[in-house]
């Protein structure tokens, strides 16, 4: 238990300190645009190899379209609806990202949790540690930029966090006796989740503020995960 809480401080504490890095830090667009990338890498990894092929070895492969789909499709229309009410470059779009697909991720981080080693635990950690950070500070800043209260602006993310770490914590109480093909399909809505953010938010943000290095930082983001995903394996 000691484990979880603080793996969920970790994971859940990146919202809050890259949401106050975007809001009152200095963040050159350039920076924004590469890191952005660089999760983008780590999540188009990580969403084949943590959470689609599992729940099809373990499963079966229409439980990962059934969960795939309906990822995809509940972001794509909260997308819209927020695009609507914040205008598309308010950071709603990232914020929705980071709440669609995580919630369904910690609830699995969660699950992942019991018995798992410590390498193990820090790999997932560090995977989902290292796209919330400057997804997050993305998302503010353009909340910033948008007219919104900084003060808001953290209370929305911190409660973001509050919600993520919940979702960890029920995943690990409560679903340890789910069956497989459950399982798969909750990890499977936070893969369609996470492609469709990357398709329509995170890497056309990167390209647009960070054109030249956008495929470079996100070469570097697979390889960072691959990395994480590699010593969590061994």
């Amino acid at each position: 238990m000691l484990m979880l809480f603080a793996v969920v401080l970790v994971v859940s504490g990146a919202l809050v300190a890259g949401a106050a890095w975007g809001i009152y830090g200095k963040l050159p667009e350039k920076l924004e645009g590469f890191l952005v990338a660089l999760a983008g890498g780590a999540l188009l990894l990580s969403v084949t190899s943590e959470l689609i092929e599992p729940s099809i070895d373990k499963s079966s492969v229409f439980h990962a379209m059934l969960g795939v789909a309906a990822g995809a499709l509940v972001f794509t229309i909260c997308d819209y609806l927020i695009d609507e009410k914040w205008g598309a470059e308010s950071g709603g779009g990232l914020l929705a990202a980071i709440t669609l697909d995580g919630i369904p991720e910690n609830l699995a981080l969660g699950v992942a949790l019991i018995g798992a080693g410590g390498l193990e635990v820090a790999a997932l950690a560090g995977s989902i540690l290292l796209s919330n950070l400057p997804e997050a500070a993305g998302g503010a800043r353009g909340m910033s930029e948008g007219g919104k209260r900084k003060g808001r602006i953290m209370l929305l993310w911190t409660a973001t966090a509050i919600l993520l770490s919940v979702a960890a914590i029920a995943g690990n109480l409560l679903l340890s006796g789910v069956g497989e093909g459950t399982l798969a399909v909750i990890r499977c809505f936070a893969a369609g989740a996470v492609v469709a953010s990357l398709a329509t938010e995170v890497f056309p943000k990167a390209f647009k503020e960070d054109h030249y290095m956008a495929g470079i930082a996100t070469a570097l983001g697979v390889i960072l995960a691959f990395v994480l995903g590699s010593l969590g394996g061994g």
